[in-house]
């Protein structure tokens, strides 16, 4: 949790991310296994119900102040003074999520009337007239060499993960050049974002190179993951799935650079191709940029 006086409070209501089951396997066998233990939480604002989320639950405190942020709900993180999360305090073994504001969050009625259904998994819709907002955003200047793309993803290939033991999850990580700043995992690749969103928003960012900072995630590139990540002023994302159109669009207009289908040493630049640098040595084959 957070000692600072600018930053809010935060509990630290880490909920075990497997449980495990029996299952019949094709021998005929009976086969102890895990698998991801999703659960609800509902989100309060200022003792006003606002969404219910269902997460992995890792970092609920990060995920709630993260989706905050990326629904433009709050524009400050010291706007919000706590977050308090109780994995009991909801119906039927709900969680629940206590958000309080300093100052209150003005017109949330308003925010919250305008919804867009999305392709989210764990979310699906958000409040707003976001892209208005984002475009207002200036991307910072990368620039993504083939042997920092390659060792990228080497870190999340050989990365422990709940995907690997129980599957049926999205994982995504935020990087500094070629360093692992943060690896999240979630039921839904919208919230693994939002958490990455919750931490980086509370990080010193004296301390942060937005040049150098990337974003990877399991999923796919739709319209909102981009959104999101240029909200987190990230201009490279990497994506072992592709890209929709919607997402390829907005990438372009905005100036990020997407690469998606990224798996050893095979990978698409679909976006702001002029950020990324070929190193035909190290392709082996198969290595394609899109032009």
């Amino acid at each position: 949790m957070s000692s600072s006086p600018l930053l809010p409070f935060l509990t630290q209501a880490h909920a075990p991310l497997t449980r495990p089951i029996r299952a019949l396997n094709e021998f005929g066998d009976l086969q102890e296994l895990d698998i991801p233990a999703e659960r609800a939480l509902t989100v309060y604002v200022d003792k006003q119900e606002l969404v219910t989320l269902m997460t992995l639950g890792a970092h609920p405190e990060w995920l709630v102040l993260g989706y905050l942020r990326n629904q433009r709900l709050v524009s400050r993180v010291e706007d919000v003074a706590s977050i308090t999360v109780d994995w009991e305090a909801g119906e039927e073994g709900a969680g629940v999520a206590a958000v309080k504001t300093r100052h209150g969050l003005q017109d949330l009625a308003s925010k919250t009337q305008h919804r867009v259904v999305t392709t989210g998994c764990g979310q699906g819709s958000v409040f707003g007239d976001l892209m208005s907002e984002v475009e207002a955003l200036h991307m910072p200047q990368a620039r993504l060499t083939q042997a920092r793309l390659y060792a990228v993803l080497n870190t999340m290939r050989i990365q422990e993960t709940t995907y690997k033991s129980a599957g049926s999850v999205h994982g995504c990580a935020l990087f500094q050049g070629e360093v692992l700043r943060l690896f999240v995992e979630d039921v839904g690749r919208h919230n693994a974002i939002d958490t990455l969103a919750g931490w980086h928003w509370l990080q010193d960012n004296s301390a942060l190179d937005p040049a150098e900072a990337l974003f990877y995630t399991t999923g796919r590139l739709t319209s909102e993951m981009v959104m999101k990540s240029v909200q987190m002023q990230v201009p490279v994302v990497v994506s072992r799935s592709g890209i929709t159109q919607m997402g390829y669009e907005i990438a372009e207009r905005l100036g990020l650079c997407t690469v998606g289908r990224a798996t050893h040493k095979h990978f698409f630049c679909y976006t702001a191709q002029h950020h990324f640098v070929v190193q035909p040595e190290l392709a082996q084959g198969g290595v394609k940029v899109v032009t």
